[in-house]
């Protein structure tokens, strides 16, 4: 299921006007559902402790113009004018800026890059030329290692802060949606009331994930535009019937007002402020999604005025009421009339925006477990239609549990408000370090720029960062316990399987060796297909020498097949198999290197399987024509390669069918965008990237070429026929016989003396999480039946 390579069939139906208004409606009910309920507890927040709304106006008045140009700054100027520039291919969030910079300098910490993934179309470089002063700072950033595990801690901490969003937007906004509640009960019954009801609603939103978001999802945007209506009418009526003259306090001059009057008082109620921006992050994140003149549309003409009226009426009413008999809330300023109807349609708005931020946090975990920084779970696609909607099973019950527990360990929107504060301020503060690095090496822009940009929104934010530090011990703790738990473990999983890697790579076996087995050593060839699955791509892996050890016989046809990832969002159909021969044809040994993005949908086992052979059979087509009609040119390349020469090619076996008849040539570079090639039958004409395996003095070449039919009666043709038949026949049969998965089943050991963090690291951290987590062969939806494990200690 290559889901999200579709949207792009339909790229150029988003550039028309109507499209975008059609996106920016739907975009209301995934994207806004979070930032539109923050006027439920924006108020109530500030107030809560820290100041006290007095007759002067002073602190109320203070509070609006803060919040009026926290919105108008961060949200509009920073995320809809800038940030969400920085697309990769359409895609955003954090990991799609970490994957821009990974591009454009040699920084990724993940294994067995390739220079053919550079070839992938989606690969793709939009300033190649760069500025000296801009290739300072590369070079710089290449040079120091270090560097490069800093920056993957950052993206890793803003990671980890989403996910702690994710157990604490649903608290706090249903909470505060049902807390609406204290106005028509006494306060002795609504406290026993509230809690329950929120517990309630909680577990009958995440019992209902399995089902996926695409059944409801036509009701999420009617809700949330039903919701900013209904605030904006009360904001407008508010402010006519209370006080047409709030306007005024939109004036900065207000802010310095408060923070005069109120000092350290009004600092540390900032942290209060900053949740009229909780969930901006969510425009970025869900760009893929939708397109970006959608969202910058939807935010800059709705939900950006409905929010300011919101928030305007509200103050306009405190302003005439100093002695509210309960606490400064939304509810306090709803006529009593139309309370009723508010609150259930605040209650279904809160359960839309918690339905994002879930969704948002399936989708980040997946993406944390594509680039090996998360242990193994299982993904289950909702959707077959609609790319992204997935489910994790695991995740799901434990956001629960934890949402349930704030609920009732918090009780009050004070403590779920300190907490959510810092958890999204750090996740912008990690936005605007990585956007500043883009700025540098992916817009080539001079460093002023860019540290204008870090120096200007940074210091905005780390003033509201700092204002949620304050409130450590009253619910701050908890985002950074998190945080650090989290951290914790996808370092451990990350560190440990780049050493399961290097390992694997000093300990491969050689080629000569598998040649070398045969009936004189007593190993015999089985009939079927076996997929030894291995995270190299060049080499013997050591589990096959090992299971070859113990059982003395292997399959006919034997493929090394290695499922990576690659720093893009995703990797078109027609370029993901990248295919070779391992050894000369009569071994019947290829190695099929199958790559994903980091938003990629992963094929089931039997469309894969069934997939693969397909591209064997595609790329045993080309690869006998190659040999009868290659130019001396490229037969040089095996002069080139560090590898063996029976393994030096790797050939791009696409699906779309190459129409023309071009003349047999040879290319010295090819255009990133010109690789998703492929054919179909015998005669087509084959259009492919030729690849060394590893190295970094790689040599690529395209190479085209048409069957003449006038030749094909010749001898050689006909022996090459032969040929090729006898091979494809052994394919098929072999897949007709059946086919086994062979994977490592793994156990890490530190080395003999190793630091003591080290050794905990992995002779604790992540063997438990290995036995813990799901198997390679769950991720890879394994059936149990065709599973050879092959059992490997690997001293790292």
């Amino acid at each position: 299921m290559d889901l999200e390579y579709s949207k792009f069939s339909d790229a150029s139906k988003k550039g028309s006007w109507k499209t975008a208004l059609l996106f920016a409606y739907q975009s209301l009910g995934v994207v806004y559902g979070d930032l539109s309920t923050s006027p439920l507890y924006v108020y109530k927040s500030t107030f809560a402790e820290d100041i006290q709304h007095s007759e002067s106006n002073e602190e109320i008045f203070g509070v609006l113009s803060f919040v009026f140009w926290t919105l108008t700054l961060v949200p509009l100027f920073k995320y809809v004018f800038v940030v969400l520039r920085a697309d990769d291919n359409g895609e955003g969030g954090t990991f799609a800026l970490y994957s821009l910079i990974c591009r454009h300098a040699n920084v990724s910490l993940l294994p067995n890059r390739q220079v053919a993934d550079e070839a992938v179309s989606t690969y793709k470089l939009e300033h190649p030329p760069e500025k000296r002063s801009s290739s300072r700072v590369k070079v710089y950033l290449e040079k120091h290692k270090v560097l490069h595990t800093a920056l993957l801690i950052l993206v890793l901490l803003g990671t980890c802060m989403v996910i702690g969003d994710g157990v604490l937007t649903p608290a706090i906004s249903v909470f505060s949606a049902v807390s609406g509640l204290e106005l028509s009960m006494s306060k002795e019954h609504h406290q026993y009331a509230v809690i329950p009801i929120t517990c309630f609603i909680l577990v009958c939103l995440f019992a209902l994930q399995h089902y996926g978001t695409h059944r409801v999802g036509f009701l999420f945007a009617p809700v949330v535009l039903t919701w900013l209506l209904c605030i904006s009418a009360l904001g407008l009526y508010n402010m006519i019937h209370w006080n047409p003259h709030v306007y005024k306090a939109l004036s900065p001059y207000y802010m310095f007002k408060f923070l005069k009057k109120t000092k350290k008082g009004g600092w540390m109620s900032l942290g209060g402020i900053l949740l009229c921006i909780t969930g901006s992050e969510a425009m970025f994140a869900d760009l893929g999604h939708f397109s970006y003149a959608a969202i910058q549309t939807a935010f800059t003409f709705l939900v950006y005025p409905a929010l300011i009226l919101a928030y305007m009426g509200q103050a306009a009413y405190l302003s005439q009421h100093h002695h509210t008999s309960y606490h400064i809330s939304f509810y306090v300023s709803v006529p009593e009339s139309v309370r009723w109807p508010v609150l259930v349609i605040a209650i279904l708005a809160s359960v839309v925006g918690s339905q994002a931020i879930i969704s948002g946090t399936f989708s980040i975990i997946n993406q944390s477990q594509s680039l090996s920084c998360f242990p193994r779970v299982k993904v289950i696609h909702t959707s077959d239609k609609i790319h992204g909607q997935i489910y994790i099973p695991e995740i799901n019950w434990v956001l629960m549990i934890l949402c349930i527990t704030v609920t009732i360990g918090f009780r009050d929107t004070k403590h779920m408000g300190n907490a959510s504060g810092l958890a999204v301020m750090t996740v912008m503060l990690v936005t605007t370090c990585l956007m500043s690095l883009v700025i540098i090496l992916c817009w080539n822009k001079p460093p002023a720029v860019a540290l204008s940009f870090l120096l200007f929104f940074g210091s905005i934010e780390l003033l509201y960062f700092s204002a949620s530090l304050t409130k450590f011990t009253e619910g701050a703790w908890l985002p950074i316990l998190l945080a650090l738990f989290l951290m914790t473990i996808m370092f451990v999983w990350h560190y440990a399987t780049i050493k399961k890697y290097e390992f694997d790579l000093h300990n491969k076996v050689s080629l000569e060796w598998l040649l070398a087995l045969g009936p004189s050593l007593g190993v015999a060839r089985v009939p079927g297909i076996g997929l030894v699955f291995t995270d190299l791509t060049s080499g013997i892996p050591a589990n096959f020498s090992r299971f070859v050890t113990n059982l003395p016989a292997y399959h006919r046809i034997l493929v090394f097949v290695c499922v990576k990832s690659v720093p893009v969002p995703f990797v078109p159909p027609a370029e993901r198999y990248l295919v070779g021969r391992v050894g000369p044809a009569a071994h019947r040994s290829y190695r099929c290197i199958v790559r994903y993005g980091y938003r990629d949908v992963h094929q089931d086992i039997d469309s894969f399987e069934t997939e693969l052979v397909a591209r064997l059979a595609d790329f045993i087509r080309y690869d006998w024509h190659r040999s009868q009609h290659t130019s001396p040119y490229a037969e040089d390349d095996a002069s080139h390669s560090n590898e063996s020469s029976s393994e030096r090619r790797l050939a791009v076996i696409g699906t779309v069918t190459f129409s023309g008849t071009p003349g047999y040539g040879i290319e010295e570079s090819v255009e990133p965008a010109s690789v998703s090639i492929g054919f179909s039958t015998v005669e087509s004409v084959t259009d492919v990237i030729e690849m060394q395996a590893v190295g970094a003095g790689a040599v690529e070449r395209r190479v085209r070429f048409a069957i003449d039919d006038d030749d094909s009666e010749s001898d050689g043709q006909t022996k090459m026929y032969v040929q090729l038949e006898e091979e494809l026949r052994d394919l098929m049969t072999a897949q007709e016989a059946g086919t086994a998965f062979i994977l490592g089943h793994t156990h890490v050991e530190a080395k003999q003396g190793s630091s003591i963090l080290k050794r905990l690291a992995i002779n604790f951290g992540y063997n438990f999480l290995r036995r813990n987590c799901r198997g390679p062969d769950v991720a890879l939806k394994v059936p149990p039946i065709s599973l050879l494990e092959v059992g490997m200690v690997y001293v790292v």
